[in-house]
């Protein structure tokens, strides 16, 4: 359903929110004032919500531009339910 480009873009964003995440956590091993890990927990909690609205956007292209997709309703429905909960 993704395409290897789009497929390969969500990997690379991934792997930096697991660098961040892997930051953080050496920052509250190093003891670093609780303000500067609240920022960095605020950007990935940021960067992951664009990699789930990328992610759905590209679900629901792939579905709404396939004239065989016969599930479009439901993909909308799920679609809208997912944004509800972001």
């Amino acid at each position: 359903m993704l395409s290897p480009e789009a497929r390969q873009d969500l990997i690379r964003r991934l792997r930096r929110i697991e660098g961040q995440t892997q930051g953080i956590q050496r920052m509250l091993a190093e003891g670093r004032d609780c303000r500067e890990v609240l920022t960095q927990l605020a950007s990935v909690r940021a960067a992951t919500r664009r990699v789930s609205l990328e992610l759905m956007r590209l679900y629901m292209l792939a579905c709404l531009n396939d004239p065989n997709c016969k599930e479009s309703d439901r993909v909308i429905n799920d679609m809208i339910r997912f944004l509800l909960r972001v």
